[in-house]
Formats: structure tokens, sequence, C-alpha cells
């Protein structure tokens, strides 16, 4: 059974996680476009594409795995921005608000999860 990730909340609100990501990574020095720039644009596309690439497969389980992975790239971005605003990069508000924006999409997929663990 596969899912349609066009039509999932936590998709599209990855997407706007990204596009407020790279928003935010304009703030950064230029110097760090190889280092922290690229790791927190790297970690925030993880999260859609690996929905997106799970809701293909054929089972629940499989899919549940691919959650994961958006979950464990969230909390990779969530680190990488708390470290941007510990170096000086963001302001103290702007961590703040992006890694509450981080938490509330990393709770919805985790309850994404749960329901497809209960479905299966």
């Amino acid at each position: 059974m596969t899912h349609n990730f066009r039509r999932m909340k936590i998709w599209e609100d990855a997407r706007k996680l990204v596009s407020s990501i790279y928003t935010l990574t304009q703030k950064i020095p230029a110097s760090e476009r190889y280092g922290l720039i690229s790791q927190i644009q790297r970690a925030a596309i993880s999260i859609p594409a690996n929905i997106a690439e799970g809701s293909g497969r054929s089972g629940n389980k499989e899919f549940g795995r691919f959650l994961d992975i958006a979950i464990g790239s969230a909390l990779e971005l969530e680190t990488l921005i708390i470290l941007a605003g510990d170096l000086g990069f963001i302001s103290e508000e702007e961590t703040t608000t992006c890694t509450k924006n981080i938490n509330d999409l990393d709770k919805m997929i985790l309850s994404f999860k749960q329901q497809l663990q209960q479905n299966d």
C-alpha cells in the first residue's frame, strides 16, 4: 500500500520548513557556504525527501523506517540551528522560532508514524 505524499500535511509543512531554512541561512556568513549552511540545508531537505520516498514503499513498516530517518534529520537540523545561534550567526529569537517549528513538525511526523503502526 502506497501513500500519496502530496496530500500529507507533514510533507507540506516540511516543504515550508525548507523554505524558511533557506531564508534563514542567507544570514549566515558566506564563509560557511560549504560548512554549516550546506549541512543545515541538507538536513532540512532530507525531511520532506524521506517522507516522499517512504510513502512509495510497499508497507507501513517500511514507510515508518523513512519517517524515522526524517525525524533524525529534524533532530540534526535542530542541533545545527542551535549551533548557528551559539556562533552568533542568527539571533536568539530566530533560533527559538526555528527550533519550535522543527519540534512541531517532529511531533507531527511521530504522531503520523504511530497512526501507521496502529493501522498495520
